[in-house]
C-alpha cells in the first residue's frame, strides 16, 4: 500500500511540474516548454523527489534546462506546496533523461534505413 502512495504521489508531482513549465511560470530563460518530465522518483519517506527531464533539443539544450530548473527549484517546491496537499513538501533534484531525444534519433536512423532500402530494390 505504501509504494502506491509513493508513485501516486510523484506521478502527481511530474503532472504539477509539467503545467508549470507549459503554463510558463518558471521565468528562467533557460526552462523552456519544449522540456518534459518523464518520470519522478520518490523517496519511501516523500522527502525527496528525483526529477527526469526530457526534450528532443540538443543535449547541450537540455543540459541547460535542467540547470535552470534546478536553480528555480526552490520557486517550484512552494508552487507545490500550494498545489499539493502533503505534510512535507519533498525536495526537488533533476536530471536529465536523454529518451525522448534517443527515441527521434532511432525512428530517423530507421526513416533512413528505410528509404535507403527501397531506393535499392
Amino acid at each position: 500500500m505504501a509504494m502506491y502512495r509513493v508513485e501516486r504521489v510523484g506521478r502527481l508531482i511530474q503532472e504539477k511540474i509539467g503545467s508549470l513549465i507549459l503554463e510558463g511560470r518558471i521565468k528562467d530563460p533557460r526552462v523552456d516548454t519544449f522540456l518534459s518530465i518523464t518520470r519522478v522518483s520518490m523517496s519511501r519517506d516523500l522527502s525527496y523527489a528525483n526529477v527526469y527531464v526530457s526534450s528532443y533539443k540538443s543535449p547541450a539544450g537540455l543540459a541547460k534546462g535542467v540547470e535552470g530548473l534546478q536553480n528555480a527549484a526552490g520557486f517550484i517546491q512552494a508552487q507545490l506546496a500550494l498545489l499539493v496537499r502533503l505534510r512535507q513538501t519533498p525536495k526537488l533534484r533533476f536530471y536529465e533523461d536523454p529518451g525522448v531525444r534517443e527515441g527521434f534519433d532511432l525512428i530517423k536512423k530507421i526513416e533512413d534505413l528505410t528509404a535507403h532500402e527501397g531506393r535499392n530494390q
